[in-house]
């Protein structure tokens, strides 16, 4: 026969001892401000940041803005100013897209199907023929003129925040805007 155990007979294990109570991190002040500083700045113009990405010729768009993020997020304690966080972020995405898209046309191109950028439907039905044209004939300008043109007609920006963000002087933004001009005008007249 078996015998039964009582109840009371069994014994549970002692519960583990709780771990001591570990004093909280105080939170680092800059940090937080860094952290908002910069979640704010992608809120107010990740878009146009990634449009301006687009716009000079980047091959990766989205890497570009992330990249240019993640150096101002680095950054943001030697910033001086912090309103300047938008021109320097503007810098970085026109330095990253310039590299990005020397880099590429250094690389060689396999033989394969026509070279030819296949718009998708969706763009295609959005833009109207002379939108193409225009942005067709864009991306075929030199990259510095075709930065000049984008940040002076498309941003809006003036000579001098144009020669900060492209690290030249205000001649030069001249020299490339009236020169990028003329090219737009002449591929533009050429296609009608």
């Amino acid at each position: 026969m078996r015998r039964q155990e009582h109840p009371r007979a069994t014994l549970s294990p002692a519960p583990a001892p709780s771990p001591p109570p570990v004093a909280a991190q105080p939170l680092d002040p800059a940090g937080l401000e860094r952290e908002a500083g910069v979640a704010r700045l992608f809120e107010l113009h990740y878009s146009s940041m990634l449009r301006l990405a687009v716009l000079l010729g980047a091959d990766d768009p989205e890497n570009v803005v992330a990249e240019a993020y993640y150096q101002i997020y680095r950054r943001w304690r030697r910033l001086r100013d912090v309103v300047a966080a938008e021109a320097f972020l503007r810098s970085t995405v026109c330095d990253l897209s310039r590299v990005r898209t020397r880099l590429a046309a250094r690389r060689e191109q396999p033989p394969g199907p026509s070279d030819e950028t296949v718009a998708s439907a969706e763009n295609t039905a959005l833009l109207r023929d002379d939108q193409r044209v225009l942005i067709d004939a864009l991306q075929h300008l030199p990259a510095r003129q075709r930065e000049a043109l984008v940040l002076r007609h498309w941003l809006g920006l003036k000579e001098s925040e144009i020669a900060a963000a492209m690290g030249i002087t205000r001649g030069s933004v001249k020299t490339h805007t009236s020169r990028g001009i003329a090219a737009l005008t002449q591929a533009m007249e050429a296609r009608r």
